[in-house]
C-alpha cells in the first residue's frame, strides 16, 4: 500500500551562506525523501528560505542595504548549494514570496476572529541611543534559566530555553552595545496557554516516536506551563500584521516561518494542477517527519502544533521528530562570527558532495553532538569511500570490461548466493533504521556489506581464476557486480550521485528498496572514479583557514 509521506525540514535564514551545521541537521531530511521514494512511497519534502529573521535586517544594516536585497541573495545561493549537495525538495520556498504572505494573513485573520489571538500592551526592550525598539536578536544578555552569557532575546542556545528580551540580565543592545531601557507597546498575542493539555496528548501518542532531546525538552516546557506568546514586533521588516490598528507592525518571524511547511505544500499543489493534493498529505492518515536542529525543537513540539491545532483542521500533527544535536569543528563550538565554520560554498568548490553527505550521517550529531575533524574526513573518504566502496565497484568493473568484453557474466556459487542473501536482508533491517531515524545504523550496515564483498572478491581470486578456471571466475565476477547493483541501491539515499552513476552503468534507471535483477549479458559501461583520494596535505590548508 502506498503511504504519503510528508517531510518538513528546518528553515535557515538567509543571512549568510551555509555551513556545515547546517547540514548536520538538514541532511536527514533528504535521506528519509529518498528512501521512501525508494520504497514507492508518495512523499512531500518541503522546505525553504527564512527570509523575515532579524539576523536578515542585522546584516542589512550592517552591510547598508535593504533586507530583501541580502535574503535574496542568500536565498538564491542556498538553492544552488542545496541542489549540488542532492536534496531532492518538491518544493524549496521562500517567505517572502508573495503566496506565502498572502496565506499566512488570512491564517492570522481567521485566528483573529476566532479568539485564538489578543492584544495585550508590554513593555518592550528600548534604545534611546537607537531610537527604537529593539526586536529579539538585536538583544544579548544572560539567560535567566542557567546564566549563560551571550544569550539571544528569543532563545538560549546553552540550555534551549524560549526568552523575551526582557528576561535577559545585563543586557545590552546589538547595534550600539549600550544597555537598553524599556517602553510600553501593544502586540497581538496567540493563546498557547490554552492548547496545554492537547499539546500533552501529542506528546502521549507520538512523543515515543520523537528524538530523545526532542521528547524532554518538550516534556520540560509542559511542566513550566505553556506561555503565551507574542506574534507581532516592532520592526519595519517582515509581513505586515493584516489586523486594524497594527499598522506598521510586523508578524513575528517564529509565527510565519513554520506556517511555511503548510503555506508551501498548497503552493506546490496549485503549481501541479491539482489545488487539493496536499491534503493528502496532511490528514492523519498520512505521516509527517519534522527534521530540524535541536535549537528548534520547541517551534516543532509545541509552537508549530498549536497552532494548526487552533486552526481546527484536523490537520496531522508531528509523527516524527528528527531532531539532530550540535556540531563542533575541531573539537570547538562552531562561530560564525569568528569564522570557526566551514562553509558550503567553499566545500563544494573543492570537494564531492556525496562524501560530505557520507561523513555527516556516519559520524553526525544524531544522538549526541559530533565533531567534523578534517583529518578524519580524509581517513574516511580514503579508507572507507575510495578504499572500500570505490575499489570493489572499480576492481570488479575492470574485470568485466577486460575479461567478459563488457558484459555482465552469468553464474555463482554457495559463497556468492550466501552473500547476496545477507546483503538482501539488510533492505528491511537498514529500511526499518531510516524509518526511526537512525541513519548512522542503517549506512554502516550497507557498508559491513561492501566489506563483505570485498572480502568475498579476495578469498575468490577471481585474477588466478581467470588463467585457470573461467567459468569459476565469471561467477565470482557476476556476484560481485549484482552485490554492487544492491548496495547501490541501499547507499543511494546517503550517496545519491555515486548510485545514479554506478546504477546508470547496469541500465538500472528506475530502481524500488530491494534486490536488483540482471540478466547476464548485460552490457556494463564502467564508470569513472567515484571517490577520489585526497591528498592529506589538505588537512593543514583546511586548518589554516578556521578562524582566519
Amino acid at each position: 500500500m502506498t503511504r504519503k509521506i510528508l517531510i518538513c525540514s528546518a528553515w535557515p535564514y538567509g543571512n549568510g551562506s551555509l555551513h556545515l551545521g547546517h547540514i548536520a541537521g538538514l541532511l536527514p531530511a533528504d535521506i528519509l525523501a529518498r528512501y521512501f521514494r525508494l520504497k514507492g512511497d508518495s512523499v512531500l519534502f518541503v522546505s525553504g528560505t527564512d527570509c523575515h529573521g532579524t539576523p536578515i535586517a542585522v546584516r542589512a544594516s550592517q552591510e547598508g542595504r535593504h533586507p530583501r536585497e541580502v535574503a535574496g541573495h542568500y536565498h538564491r545561493e542556498f538553492v544552488q548549494n542545496l541542489t549540488a549537495l542532492g536534496f531532492s525538495f518538491d518544493r524549496y520556498a521562500a517567505t517572502m514570496d508573495p503566496e506565502h504572505q498572502e496565506q499566512v494573513k488570512a491564517i492570522i485573520v481567521h485566528l483573529y476572529r476566532e479568539g485564538w489571538l489578543y492584544p495585550r500592551v508590554q513593555k518592550q526592550v528600548w534604545c534611546d541611543q537607537c531610537k527604537q525598539f529593539l526586536p529579539d536578536r538585536y538583544v544579548e544578555g544572560n539567560c535567566p534559566r542557567c546564566g549563560a552569557a551571550g544569550a539571544r532575546g528569543d532563545q538560549c542556545d546553552a540550555c534551549g530555553s524560549l526568552l523575551d528580551p526582557g528576561d535577559l540580565g545585563e543586557r545590552r543592545c546589538k547595534l550600539c552595545g549600550e544597555p537598553p531601557g524599556e517602553k510600553e507597546t501593544q502586540h497581538l498575542f496567540f493563546k498557547l496557554s490554552g492548547l496545554q493539555k492537547e499539546v500533552e496528548q501529542l506528546l502521549a501518542e507520538n512523543g515515543r516516536n520523537w528524538r530523545v532531546n526532542a521528547r524532554e525538552m518538550t516534556r520540560r516546557y509542559l511542566r513550566e506551563g505553556l506561555q503565551d506568546r507574542a506574534i507581532s514586533r516592532d520592526i519595519d521588516w517582515g509581513i505586515p500584521v493584516p489586523i486594524a490598528g497594527y499598522e506598521g507592525k510586523r508578524i513575528y518571524v517564529w509565527f510565519e516561518a513554520v506556517l511555511g511547511y503548510l503555506t508551501t505544500s498548497r503552493r506546490w499543489a496549485e503549481e501541479r494542477g491539482e489545488p487539493d493534493v496536499w491534503k493528502e498529505f496532511w490528514n492523519r492518515e498520512a505521516i509527517s517527519y519534522y527534521v530540524h536542529g535541536k535549537d528548534n525543537i520547541p517551534f516543532h513540539t509545541v509552537i508549530f502544533p498549536g497552532l494548526l491545532l487552533a486552526m481546527a483542521e484536523d490537520y496531522n500533527l508531528p509523527n516524527r521528530v528528527i531532531s539532530s544535536e550540535f556540531l563542533t569543528i575541531e573539537g570547538k563550538k562552531l562561530s560564525t562570527s569568528k569564522n570557526w565554520a566551514i562553509w558550503i560554498p567553499d566545500f563544494l568548490e573543492n570537494y564531492r558532495a556525496d562524501a560530505l553527505r557520507y561523513f555527516l550521517t556516519v559520524n553526525g550529531p544524531e544522538a549526541r553532538d559530533a565533531d567534523f575533524s578534517w583529518r578524519e574526513f580524509v581517513e574516511r573518504n580514503n579508507g572507507e569511500l575510495a578504499g572500500a566502496w570505490g575499489n570493489l565497484v572499480n576492481r570488479t568493473g575492470s574485470f568485466i570490461q577486460r575479461y567478459f568484453a563488457g558484459k555482465i557474466p552469468g553464474g555463482a556459487n554457495p559463497e556468492g548466493k550466501q552473500l547476496l542473501e545477507e546483503i538482501e536482508a539488510v533492505f528491511s533491517s537498514a529500511g526499518k533504521a531510516i524509518e526511526e531515524g537512525r541513519f548512522k545504523e542503517a549506512l554502516k550496515l550497507a557498508f559491513e556489506q561492501i566489506r563483505a564483498c570485498n572480502k568475498y572478491f579476495d578469498s575468490q581470486a577471481p585474477w588466478q581464476t581467470i588463467k585457470t578456471d573461467k567459468a569459476a571466475c565469471a561467477a565470482t565476477i557476476a556476484v560481485c557486480i549484482h552485490a554492487i547493483a544492491d548496495l547501490a541501491v541501499l547507499t543511494a539515499p546517503f550517496m545519491p550521485f555515486a548510485s545514479e552513476t554506478i546504477l546508470k552503468a547496469l541500465g538500472l534507471e528506475k530502481v524500488f528498496w530491494q534486490a536488483q535483477t540482471i540478466p547476464a549479458g548485460t552490457p556494463f559501461t564502467k564508470p569513472g572514479i567515484l571517490f577520489p583520494n585526497l591528498d592529506k596535505e589538505i588537512i593543514d590548508k583546511e586548518l589554516a583557514k578556521l578562524g582566519s
